[in-house]
């Protein structure tokens, strides 16, 4: 038998069924387990708690699969956590829309490691962890049995796959290839997305709701769009009738998608503007123009992946927030967001007042923001919640 033991009074954790296990807690391995098996974990005193995937090079040494004694990871295992997940969805219609979703969100889903979103007929996936790796063939079976979906696309590109000894990989995993781009519904809003090569799994799913919240309250608005990718909010706030929208992105192949989607919507391109730039030094560029905007959205990507670097994170945040908020009109909104999921929401409220206060502006948050519901926290794993956000109003 193949098992980890815990130090005593360590199972704690996993009495309330969180999902990882760290190597500190670990007392022994027995049963020379390879990268990516199951285990079985026990307390210091044998009682059996878990069934786990084995990940030694991580910090995270195991991932549970399991809480229930006998349930093996297998395909009807993954089969079975693939349905609950999809039917999950489905329940919430039509606040999550079938054919454009996230259909397993990792640990809160009971599948620690693997990200499945669904674009139109295809699905892109992430499998970070080294169990999720070994058992990847039988989660993307199980995700077309599931869904009825016409393939399976990998995006295992993550740098987070170091952390487990595994080596970036992307390509086709099962079923069909999907198209080059796949076109998706969002609202009102008809999207390309680049599954291939685009970012993560090609989209971001996760800001629906908060594109919605910018569409509805932009009418009128000159909107600056900031690290805007291909362009979904400057998309969303000019269908709900914003009069300009200035998109700013370092990347020029993903803002080459954003005037593509520009025109997929039949939106005139000359209410666009295209920025290739670094955001930080375009911000400062228009205020020294003396442009102002009546929205500006920020939507940076993780500046915190470690707790190490969370106060160099801080003023990456404060900065561009004290950017935007100098920009804004009298009665300005920013719509402003974090993704790095150790940034609590409480100190990210404080790094925006500070940057509000630096700024000499009067603000207020009359709105908050969090990733859509197909994005799930499970009540154990507060991990799961990585997104947040405030609508800020320049008084």
């Amino acid at each position: 038998m193949q098992t980890i033991r815990l130090k005593k009074g360590r199972e704690k954790s996993l009495l309330r069924r969180h999902p990882w296990i760290f190597s500190g807690a670990v007392d022994s391995v027995d049963g020379s387990p390879r990268p990516g098996d199951t285990v079985d974990v026990l307390a210091a005193d044998g009682r059996w708690l878990a069934s786990a995937g084995y990940s030694p090079n991580s910090q995270i040494m195991a991932r549970v699969w399991s809480f229930t004694r006998g349930e093996a990871a297998g395909p009807e295992f993954f089969l079975a956590r693939v349905r609950a997940a999809v039917g999950a969805r489905a329940a919430l219609a039509p606040a999550v829309p079938p054919r454009a979703c996230r259909l397993i969100h990792a640990e809160s889903d009971g599948l620690p490691g693997v990200v499945a979103d669904r674009y139109d007929d295809w699905i892109s996936c992430e499998f970070l962890t080294m169990p999720a790796e070994r058992h990847k063939r039988d989660i993307a079976l199980a995700l077309l049995e599931a869904t009825g979906a016409r393939g399976v696309w990998e995006r295992s590109d993550s740098d987070v796959r170091a952390k487990e000894g595994l080596v970036p990989l992307a390509g086709h995993l099962a079923g069909d290839e999907p198209p080059d781009p796949v076109v998706i519904e969002e609202g009102p809003a008809r999207l390309l997305v680049d599954i291939r090569t685009g970012h993560k799994t090609g989209y971001y799913l996760d800001q629906r709701d908060n594109r919605r919240a910018v569409m509805d309250l932009c009418a009128g608005r000159d909107v600056l769009n900031c690290f805007s990718y291909t362009g979904g909010f400057g998309v969303m706030a000019l269908l709900g009738g914003a009069a300009r929208c200035t998109n700013i992105d370092t990347s020029a192949p993903a803002l080459d998608i954003a005037r593509a989607n520009m025109d997929l919507n039949a939106l005139p391109r000359e209410r666009a503007e295209f920025l290739t730039d670094d955001v930080f030094a375009a911000l400062r560029r228009l205020r020294d123009q003396g442009r102002t905007f009546g929205a500006v959205v920020l939507d940076p990507p993780r500046f915190v992946d470690s707790r190490a670097n969370i106060q160099r994170g801080c003023r990456g945040y404060k900065d561009i927030n004290l950017l935007a908020l100098r920009l804004l009109e009298p009665g300005g909104l920013l719509f402003t967001f974090s993704c790095s999921g150790l940034m609590d929401e409480d100190l990210f409220q404080k790094v925006v007042a500070g940057a509000a206060l630096d700024s000499g502006r009067d603000a207020r948050i009359v709105r908050r923001f969090a990733q859509a519901p197909d994005h799930p926290v499970a009540l154990n794993f507060p991990e799961g919640q990585y997104l947040k956000g405030f609508l800020v109003q320049v008084v």
